[in-house]
């Protein structure tokens, strides 16, 4: 089933490149993009069997990302972010599951996960409060996966958890004016008191711990995989997308281009051109070839029943960063190759330069953080493996 999904995405790519420039114009995917996406399966690629899913590789997913945001930047992000969220949500405890696939497996969920809000413990649960930015897609989802820090009564962080949200229980605040991933609807999310029972929440610590009390009825591997691996993966990889993208377009302009100030030299004859052509593809070769190897090599661990080392977590997340500047190091000299014509409305190649550097801010690419991390443990320092 995962192969035909793939197949599906794959035929989907002529559309979503048309209706890019309406993505932009929108601030938006357009809806026709996202029911397409769901009527070939992708939103259900990491969402549980039990609820009409498809449990697949993970590398599957990732493929099918990559593709997508070869044809549209924007429409790849969202697809990314918001097809990953099954895989956290089938971590959470049955009863939330239940609310969020019981009458309609299609449910989608955005997410925003820095702790711009509060929660303080109460009666069964939780008080929420605060405004989220950044959630891709939210115009296409019915909930909202927000986190929070939770305070006790005498004003202490006791936790970090991700909170579990309704439509009907939070606000979204239009605010998304940018100049990369225009496409993608980041818009704030604002929450006001709202209670949320202890079943619809999941501690960090827990998804540090590579555990999840939705692991009861979902006994996949999948769902034993690090947190921080899989949703940092979600990021580089439309990236790691865009970039091919580039690369192709770039290959096109360049074989039918015509160098008036080297008198009339055709590009595609032009040995410094191709050697600029070597190098991106290496770079966006080994940016994805080290993503997809270091979450195969995780799978093995978990498959023959082993903790996955630390030292791998660290090396994943370094991979991932690394991977998303190899990408946008092909795009930039791609794009600087390219000519004035690469500048023009409509050209992938302005808009993957654009998106791909709007997707470099994203908190999961921050390259020092991730990198330091990875050199301490090295040295052997003592790292947290919960943010990894």
């Amino acid at each position: 089933m995962s192969q035909a999904v793939l197949d599906g995405v794959r035929d989907l790519l002529p559309a979503f490149r048309e209706r890019a420039d309406e993505a932009e114009r929108l601030r938006v995917v357009p809806e026709a993009s996202i029911k397409e996406l769901e009527e070939v399966g992708f939103f259900r690629l990491l969402q549980p069997r039990r609820f009409d899913g498809y449990e697949a590789d993970p590398v599957t997913f990732y493929t099918a990302v990559r593709e997508i945001a070869s044809a549209c930047g924007s429409t790849g992000w969202v697809s990314s972010v918001v097809g990953v969220h099954p895989w956290q949500v089938a971590l959470f405890a049955d009863e939330a599951q239940q609310a969020v696939w019981g009458e309609d497996t299609s449910t989608r969920l955005s997410s925003s996960y820095a702790p711009t809000g509060k929660a303080t413990v109460t009666e069964g649960g939780y008080l929420l409060s605060g405004k989220w930015s950044f959630s891709s897609g939210c115009d296409h989802c019915s909930w909202v996966l927000l986190g929070g820090l939770v305070f006790n009564e005498e004003g202490q962080v006791v936790d970090f958890k991700t909170f579990m949200v309704p439509r009907e229980k939070y606000q979204i605040i239009d605010v998304w004016h940018m100049v990369g991933l225009r496409g993608t609807g980041s818009n704030d999310i604002l929450v006001e008191d709202v209670f949320i029972p202890e079943a619809f929440t999941l501690s960090m610590s827990q998804t540090g711990a590579c555990k999840g009390p939705g692991q009861e009825q979902n006994t996949s591997d999948l769902y034993k995989l690090p947190f921080h691996s899989i949703f940092t993966g979600t990021i580089t990889t439309p990236i790691i997308g865009m970039a091919r993208g580039a690369y192709a377009e770039h290959v096109e302009m360049q074989q039918k281009r015509t160098r008036a100030a080297y008198l009339g030299e055709k590009a595609s004859l032009d040995p410094f051109s191709a050697v600029r052509i070597a190098r991106a593809s290496s770079e966006i070769d080994a940016a994805w070839a080290l993503l997809v190897n270091n979450v195969r090599e995780e799978m093995d661990h978990v498959a023959k029943g082993e903790r996955i080392p630390l030292g791998l977590r660290l090396r994943v997340r370094r991979d991932q960063v690394l991977g998303t500047q190899r990408a946008i190091d092909a795009i930039d000299a791609l794009f600087e190759a390219s000519g004035g014509r690469a500048l023009a409305e409509g050209t992938y190649l302005q808009r993957a330069w654009r998106d791909a550097h709007a997707g470099r801010v994203h908190a999961a690419n921050d390259p020092e953080r991730a990198l330091q991390m990875y050199g301490a443990h090295e040295f052997g320092h003592k790292v947290d493996p919960g943010m990894y």
